[in-house]
């Protein structure tokens, strides 16, 4: 067995830089026989942290098996008690989310949970540009005005101690549900369910990893058991909350929550849900995205959910919350075209943002981390820039969109790597007296800043994170599951390796070497994707693609590379259905010279 810590083939150096590493176990098939099928998942799973005398539960993640009693979550009983007196009483009640597919994820599900207690919740959805993140006291009191006992605010609310306070001064409840970090003073409120509040207990707080939506699932489930215990269903029929999956999975992957524990039960259990297409505007999402197959985790990642967040990135902030609960497939059809454009004007929006922010990295080199900022920069899409460019570096960023309100302040959206907490440095930095408002989780946060503080901030957060990103840098390397020779990449392997799955952030998909291979072709296909047609000694030829690559290093040197020299190969292992049969092909991470 070869110790985690050794360079798998020698590989110190890729052409990304990095060396290459088992992420568990060594699974080097190259030189011999594909392994039992049960034997490449059990160790898939247990390099991925899941203890041997539980693998079991994790083969096939169920709700039964991870779901935890709601009870644990501090205010929860409390929430569910005042949604129940509502709906039993016959208030009327508004969901307040926010406007990424988190926000208007969680909000449906609630409309929708109501709705099949026959119960019509209002809902509301700020506008990105005009009223910023999380509830304003303003619209509260005037959602209170306008009838509304009972607020539930999604995706927000965890840092919302001057809107709670006007809320409750008006007179009207606010239950608050969200999963981003918490100060230990809370706002004020009904009920405030959070896994991240900082005094829940150790099994609660182990779900902070939930995204809220999922917090809203938990929310459903006690409020129903709470209806239960009071005879509402003696003469109706309970509400299958199952059916409600379908939008937890959507806005868990969209936020980027790490799925492992609940989270993968509830996304493997709700793509199931997805595929059976019930939900009618979920159904024309889909259509709208050219998917012809039962969506896949990836699919939620990088087309349903963009498509979802274009609305509250450069279009209408309610469409996604409209489209997922709408009745009328006439109307669900026309919202989901109109995300269809909005998704492609927001990546043209986004290409210009990105080339802006690239130009300033070369004068922060020195940076742990990143602070881009400009004017003119659409803030709809500076999250999805401070992704990408984290991406390229390796390291946390923030972009910031100057001049984002009327008084001239910067909106700044961050990303971080592995190891390095970017949410409780932003709440650090508000209470340093550095921005505004700020706040968020470990991978991603967002701010206010007056733009004479930009140069403070920056210094600030180097300092403060210089350490842990170093840390978290020199332990990058290319982990690796499995080794193969060319002609061990087969539909059927594919196969085996995505029953490990539900598979996303904290719950990583095989990366699989292959090789050595030479490369028969060539080729830049579409803006700057790289295609590779590569075979090897065995008689094994396969496709590999390199996405976003041809202007990198990788890139130029697989375009380059001479016929004659032999390289591995490492990336994820898909299907490529669109020929006459099924084929596997490698979707490119890294490469590295064979000799």
């Amino acid at each position: 067995m070869v110790s985690r810590s050794a360079n798998v083939f020698g590989i110190d150096r890729s052409l990304t830089g990095k060396a290459w590493r088992w992420r568990g176990g060594n699974m080097d098939l190259s030189d011999g026989p594909m392994g039992l099928e049960d034997g490449i998942v059990t160790q898939l799973l247990l390099s991925r942290g899941v203890a041997r005398e539980d693998l079991e539960r994790h083969r096939v993640p169920s709700l039964r098996a991870f779901l935890p009693d709601p009870s644990a979550f501090r205010d929860m009983d409390a929430a569910a008690e005042r949604l129940a007196q509502a709906v039993m009483t016959n208030e009327t009640v508004t969901i307040y989310g926010d406007y990424d597919v988190d926000g208007a994820t969680s909000a449906a599900l609630l409309i929708l949970l109501l709705r099949r207690l026959g119960h019509e919740a209002r809902y509301y959805i700020p506008d990105r540009l005009l009223e910023g993140y999380g509830p304003s006291g303003e619209a509260l009191v005037r959602i209170a005005g306008e009838g509304s006992s009972l607020i539930v605010t999604v995706d927000c609310g965890a840092m919302a101690y001057e809107a709670l306070q006007m809320a409750h001064d008006a007179g009207v409840d606010v239950v608050v549900v969200d999963h981003h970090k918490c100060a230990p003073e809370l706002p004020r409120a009904a009920a405030l369910v959070n896994p991240n509040r900082l005094d829940e207990d150790e099994l609660a707080a182990g779900h902070g990893h939930l995204a809220a939506v999922g917090v809203a699932f938990l929310l459903a489930v006690a409020t129903v058991r709470v209806l239960r215990q009071r005879g509402f269903f003696e003469s109706r029929r309970e509400p299958d909350l199952f059916a409600l999956l379908d939008l937890v999975a959507l806005g868990t992957v969209a936020d980027v929550a790490a799925l492992h524990g609940l989270n993968r039960a509830l996304v493997a259990q709700g793509l199931k849900v997805m595929a059976r297409r019930d939900n009618i505007g979920m159904s024309a999402l889909i259509d709208a995205s050219r998917l012809n197959r039962a969506p896949t985790c990836s699919d939620l990642g990088f087309a349903l959910g963009p498509r979802i967040n274009a609305g509250g990135r450069v279009g209408e902030s309610t469409l996604g919350v409209r489209l997922l609960t709408t009745t009328d497939p006439d109307e669900a059809r026309e919202i989901a075209a109109q995300l269809s454009r909005l998704n492609e004007e927001r990546r043209a929006i986004e290409q210009a943002v990105q080339e802006a922010a690239e130009e300033q990295i070369s004068s922060q080199h020195n940076r742990a981390v990143l602070v881009l900022a400009g004017k003119g920069w659409h803030p709809g899409v500076i999250g999805i820039v401070a992704g990408r460019i984290k991406e390229k570096t390796g390291k946390p960023t923030l972009v910031i969109a100057l001049d984002a309100d009327e008084a001239g302040n910067g909106k700044g959206s961050g990303r971080s790597i592995t190891g390095v907490d970017l949410g409780a440095a932003i709440i650090a930095a508000r209470e340093a007296g550095l921005l505004i408002a700020g706040g968020g989780h470990a991978m991603a946060a967002g701010l206010t800043i007056a733009p004479d503080k930009l140069e403070a901030l920056s210094e600030w957060l180097d300092s403060l994170l210089a350490a842990d990103v170093s840390r978290a840098s020199a332990h990058q390397a290319m982990l690796l599951d499995l080794a193969l020779a060319p002609g061990g990449l087969t539909p059927a392997l594919v196969e085996t390796l995505e029953s490990a799955g539900p598979f996303g952030m904290g719950w990583p998909g095989p990366r699989v070497a292959v090789g050595p291979v030479r490369i028969v072709k060539a080729d830049v296909v579409g803006t700057d994707h790289v295609r590779l047609i590569v075979g090897g000694q065995d008689g094994g030829r396969f496709k590999a693609m390199a996405f976003r690559s041809a202007e990198t290093d990788m890139g130029q040197a697989l375009l380059h590379a001479s016929q004659g020299r032999r390289l591995w190969l490492a990336g994820r292992a898909k299907i490529d259905d669109w020929g006459s049969r099924p084929a596997a092909e490698l979707h490119l991470d890294d490469a590295a010279f064979a000799d």
